[in-house]
């Protein structure tokens, strides 16, 4: 195509190039991309950097958010689960100089009677209550078998002794003729011997016969002490057996002077002193008081109750008290604080008397404590109690030693009501 013929064509009309033409470069050409400048490489690293950072900052914020939000959950859940209870501070109790213990009374010699030979009861001469003195018929048991034996051992002794006689003689003669040689000598000695066996068989029978003669002494049961008889199981024409599973024929027991046993704390032990005078009360004496003298200590302590073991003797010549009661002793100690509790707030277990106490922390404590005087609705607490002690007043069972726990105000409870 001429310049010619361009010029004549439309501004609308195209021509297509012809062979070997080219299509002029026009500046407004729409189809193609303006040039850009290449991106630098520590650009693209410093945004990926920026990027990551972006990434880490977040995962860390989340994370730590989680154990927040897991802290205050445990938190929260551990306040809600700890045992709610009602602490006040322990009552200031009048201090004391002495405490009181229960103590066992027993008398003094304290014994059943058996009987050692079997027979039938033929009479018995005590009941209960009877005072008896050391050596006093109780009752009389009928022996046939025991007097049969008794009558054969005696002929068996009298066979044995006519036996040892006569070889006793035989002996002697035969030791008279061997001199003159009038027997052998082996005759001599068969006869020697024959003599020392029957002795011996006559001392044989003399111990069966003294032994069945004692069994029979033991027909007529004495008294062994000077007491009362406190106890009668047989009857006449009881079959008696010998020993002592057998029944028991009577009990007695020596009163003039009784024994009391307590258990002193391990508080207390270093004030006892054997010899000194204590005093006792019983319930059914009110306002009377006895007076004993410690005699023995176990002297040892006992590891399950750490408590001493103590006898204390009383004079009972009038038969005023009795065996098998109740006392209360009386014991003197240094001047100490003591503090009232509830009954309800004891906790007993194995590791012995406690009570439970909150600290400034809420934490409970488990304080081992010496109760005193107790009177059904409050217990003196002579040891293991500080003025500053918060007292659990009524314990959970499954209160256990370092336990978070929320004292609660018995007075705001109390609000609440309508």
């Amino acid at each position: 195509m001429n310049d010619e013929s361009r010029r004549n064509q439309g501004p609308g009309e195209q021509t297509r190039p012809g062979h070997g033409e080219q299509i002029p470069h026009q500046g407004h050409d729409t189809q193609h991309a303006p040039a850009t400048k290449p991106i630098r490489p520590s650009f693209a690293v410093t945004g990926l950097v920026i990027v990551l950072l972006a990434f880490a900052a977040l995962a860390t914020f989340g994370i730590l958010s989680r154990i927040h939000h897991n802290n205050v959950l445990a938190k929260t859940t551990q306040d809600l689960a700890a045992p709610a209870v009602i602490a006040l501070p322990a009552k200031p109790g009048a201090p004391v100089d002495t405490f009181m213990l229960p103590g066992n009374v027993t008398a003094y010699t304290d014994s059943p009677i058996y009987a050692r030979t079997s027979g039938y009861l033929t009479k018995w001469y005590y009941d209960i209550g009877a005072h008896v003195k050391k050596g006093a018929l109780l009752a009389e048991i009928a022996t046939p078998e025991l007097d049969k034996q008794l009558l054969q051992a005696e002929a068996d002794l009298g066979t044995a002794e006519a036996n040892a006689k006569n070889a006793h003689a035989e002996a002697q003669r035969y030791q008279g003729l061997v001199a003159t040689n009038a027997v052998s000598q082996q005759d001599t000695e068969t006869f020697t011997n024959q003599a020392s066996a029957t002795a011996s068989a006559v001392k044989s029978a003399q111990a069966n016969v003294e032994r069945l003669k004692e069994l029979q002494s033991f027909e007529k049961i004495y008294a062994p002490f000077d007491g009362v008889v406190t106890a009668r199981s047989i009857d006449i024409g009881t079959l008696i057996d010998t020993g002592a599973a057998s029944r028991e024929l009577f009990h007695m027991q020596a009163l003039n002077v009784l024994r009391v046993y307590t258990n002193v704390p391990q508080l207390y032990t270093t004030n006892l002193k054997r010899g000194e005078k204590i005093d006792i009360t019983f319930p059914e004496y009110p306002g009377r008081t006895f007076q004993g003298t410690l005699v023995r200590t176990a002297d040892a302590i006992d590891p399950t109750s750490r408590t001493l073991l103590v006898e204390i003797d009383i004079d009972n010549r009038k038969g005023e008290l009795l065996p098998g009661a109740l006392a209360q002793v009386h014991f003197k100690a240094p001047a100490m604080q003591t503090f009232i509790i509830p009954v309800s707030a004891i906790i007993f277990r194995r590791e012995g008397t406690q009570v439970g106490t909150v600290g400034v922390d809420n934490v409970a404590h488990l304080v081992p404590v010496t109760i005193g005087e107790d009177d059904g609705a409050t217990v003196q607490i002579v040891n293991g109690l500080k003025p500053s002690d918060r007292v659990i007043q009524d314990p959970p069972d499954s209160l256990i030693d370092g336990e978070k726990v929320n004292p609660e105000n018995p007075n705001s409870q109390g609000s609440s009501e309508p």
